[in-house]
């Protein structure tokens, strides 16, 4: 007993090392393919699974459903330090307009096309219920690492929704299984439930984010890595504290990350980096465990099922949905088209669908299926194609791409300087001049160019090209001066 227990958990590890090692290195392949790389994710889970040629047998919904909601508050908290407050603002009305009303009508259209397809009205509300809310996971991953960059309204409104939408569909999905294993019929309670639980998440997140500021600038921490395990506490409370509250915790670690990573921070950069492999391992592990649970000998039964309400989703619910939402908020018909369309599922929906399992809901596991099989053939169709669609509706960003090198301090302090990237276009007077003839206010240096993959140290005959990234030094109190002549910083 003693000698076997160890070795147990070296084949864990071992097993568990190779399955990361390898969803990793066959990342690159969705790039190949066109698909989210989370499909890779989740199809490695799969062949290791029960049906699997590794055969592992694991079939416990409640690890799964605790780990994933672990994983997402990783990567909702990733998402909010890395939204910028010009973008929030722009984004936010529309976005918080999808993430309810948005979710709600969703849930109604494909409980619509269940019951067409012979649910009872429980189950079929249920199944739109689970479906309902786009992932942050799948829309975080293939906004940035798609290689396309899309209009900042466009983009920051997928991305704010996404981060939002998660806490409608839990209580949906909830209050429809409670129905469903009690067999009374949905309370008004349900629906007052909704704007307390949101309202609570928000409050208790906010309030998190701006005690977590203060206390990060003014901890004086000894280790530039304790600022990163104290992050990491702090997304921890805002998804515990509202969750015992009753409230959102999704919406809460979401929250307090826009606070955050709004405020000026010490050793900011390591911490953005921190957060976002933290945000990457959990969506690694989280795909590959959830892959685990799904039996692909199961997938043929609901093939026909599945494919009419994922159809059914992306061509009439989603498109429907976000067309009436954004009606109020003057989009364009193409910006309309192409956030119907990527309105992209992914581990959101396979979660929820774990909780009527846990409940014991009778035909739980088929509506499991269904939502895998929903979920696949969201990434294939919509997701496959995101690069696709920006490109013919002509909405990619005329944002510059990110300098090939990063120039970065890393401080445990607050310094009395900034170092910032500047993108040379036609329209600065800054092109095409020499370094010796820029009128920099007296104590700016001028410290890097990054030229295609070369790195240039600047000298006073030195040339400023076009598509250089430069790397300024100045003092904050010259910041309008400098965005004069280099225009916008460029946004990591």
């Amino acid at each position: 007993m003693h000698l076997a227990e160890p070795f147990t958990t070296a084949s864990l590890f071992v097993v568990t090392g190779a399955l990361m090692t390898l969803a990793i290195v066959l990342s690159r392949v969705s790039g190949r393919l066109g698909v989210p790389v989370f499909l890779v994710f989740l199809g490695i889970g799969m062949l290791a699974g029960s049906d699997g040629p590794i055969g592992i047998a694991f079939d416990d919904y409640r690890m799964s459903f605790r780990l994933g909601a672990a994983a997402l508050a990783l990567i909702l908290f990733d998402g909010g330090l890395n939204t910028p407050r010009a973008a929030m603002r722009r984004g936010l009305a529309p976005a918080a307009v999808l993430a309810t009303v948005g979710v709600a009508g969703t849930a109604g259209i494909v409980a619509l096309g269940a019951r067409a397809l012979g649910f009872e009205w429980e189950a079929a509300l249920l199944l739109g219920a689970v479906v309902s809310s786009t992932d942050a996971a799948a829309v975080f991953s293939v906004l940035r690492s798609s290689g396309i960059q899309l209009r900042h309204r466009v983009g920051t409104t997928l991305e704010l929704e996404s981060g939002l939408n998660d806490p409608v569909a839990m209580i949906l999905t909830v209050g429809l299984t409670e129905v469903l294993v009690s067999g009374e019929p949905l309370s008004a309670w349900t629906l007052i439930e909704v704007p307390i639980q949101l309202g609570v998440g928000a409050g208790v997140g906010a309030a998190l984010g701006f005690a977590g500021a203060w206390l990060l600038r003014s901890a004086r921490l000894p280790a530039s890595g304790l600022y990163t395990v104290l992050t990491s506490s702090i997304a921890l409370l805002a998804f515990g504290v509202p969750t015992l509250l009753d409230g959102s915790g999704f919406l809460s670690v979401y929250v307090c990350a826009l606070v955050i990573g709004n405020s000026a921070l010490p050793n900011r950069a390591a911490v953005l980096r921190f957060h976002d492999a933290a945000a990457w391992l959990g969506q690694v592990s989280m795909f590959l465990l959830l892959g685990l649970l799904v039996y692909p000998s199961h997938l043929g039964d609901v093939a026909w099922v599945g494919l009419g309400l994922a159809l059914l989703l992306a061509f009439v619910a989603r498109p429907l949905v976000v067309a009436l939402c954004l009606a109020p908020f003057g989009f364009e018909r193409r910006e309309v088209a192409c956030i119907g369309w990527v309105g992209l599922r992914g581990a959101v929906p396979i979660i929820l669908a774990t909780f009527p399992v846990m409940a014991g809901v009778t035909g739980a596991e088929r509506i499991f299926d269904i939502v895998f099989f929903v979920v696949v053939v969201n990434a294939i169709l919509p997701g496959a194609t995101v690069a696709w669609i920006t490109r013919k509706l002509d909405l990619l960003s005329d944002h510059p791409p990110p300098p090939q090198a990063v120039l970065e301090i890393s401080s445990t302090q607050l310094l009395d300087g900034e170092l910032v990237s500047f993108h040379i276009s036609n329209a600065l007077v800054v092109a095409g001049v020499r370094i010796s003839e820029l009128p920099l206010p007296e104590g700016c240096r001028l410290l890097l160019i990054v030229r295609g993959a070369s790195l240039i140290a600047p000298e006073g005959n030195t040339v400023l090209a076009l598509d250089d990234h430069v790397y300024l030094f100045f003092r904050p109190k010259d910041r309008k001066l400098v965005q004069l002549l280099f225009g916008s910083e460029e946004v990591a």
